[in-house]
């Protein structure tokens, strides 16, 4: 098993119209949010981070290039480490008129995202491969420090499951943007044993959950 992991949130994206960016083209990070990848590169600085691995889409290579660069890593694209597909359903749509354009589905969201059959993937499936990327990098690279950039929603997921808290209260706590969360291996579980976030981290996004009800 990897020793220690840092499980890292991409920076701020420009999405000035607040759409439901998903995997679409032409999401590259703002400039805070490069100035919020850089910040979290220099909070690793001196993390002896060896592996580093992050999701294929733009906005967390980005910021996982601002890592790799600032410790001497090259980054790994793993596409176990992307957005939740539940985002591709909604993508290209505004987040505040979700609620409009799919009736039920934010509030539901908002109310038990572990419970959404209209998902094209579960919360669950998204902690499975999650898990299995933490997994194979244990596999190869044992007692390793490790680092993996992936979004919001898939990093909370895989914190909540590796601390063993499950997914109740899941909008509580989650990752802002460049948010760095720290495991340590101790025994046969993880233990969360430091959390960061940047001096700026701007307006949240998504919005608030309640923010997405009141949209309507």
């Amino acid at each position: 098993m990897l020793a220690r992991l840092h499980l890292v949130r991409h920076g701020e994206v420009f999405n000035p119209q607040g759409l439901v960016y998903a995997d679409l083209p032409g999401f590259p990070l703002s400039e805070l949010g490069r100035a919020q990848a850089a910040a979290a590169a220099e909070h690793l600085a001196a993390s002896g981070i060896t592996v580093l691995a992050t999701s294929p889409l733009p906005r967390a290579r980005e910021t996982a290039g601002f890592i790799g660069r600032r410790l001497g890593v090259e980054p790994m694209s793993d596409p176990g480490l992307t957005e939740w597909g539940l985002s591709m359903r909604w993508a290209g749509e505004p987040w505040l008129d979700l609620e409009r354009r799919f009736p039920g589905e934010a509030t539901a969201y908002a109310a038990d995202p572990a419970d959404l059959p209209f998902a094209p993937e579960s919360l669950a499936e998204v902690v499975a491969r999650m898990t299995a990327v933490v997994t194979a990098l244990g596999k190869h690279h044992p007692g390793a420090v490790a680092a993996v950039v992936s979004h919001q929603d898939p990093i909370h997921a895989l914190r909540r499951i590796l601390g063993g808290d499950g997914f109740a209260s899941f909008h509580t706590d989650k990752p802002v943007h460049a948010a760095v969360i720290t495991l340590d291996r101790q025994a046969d579980r993880w233990i969360e044993t430091g959390s960061w976030a940047p001096d700026t981290v701007g307006a949240p996004f998504p919005p608030p959950t309640a923010d997405l009800v009141d949209g309507r």
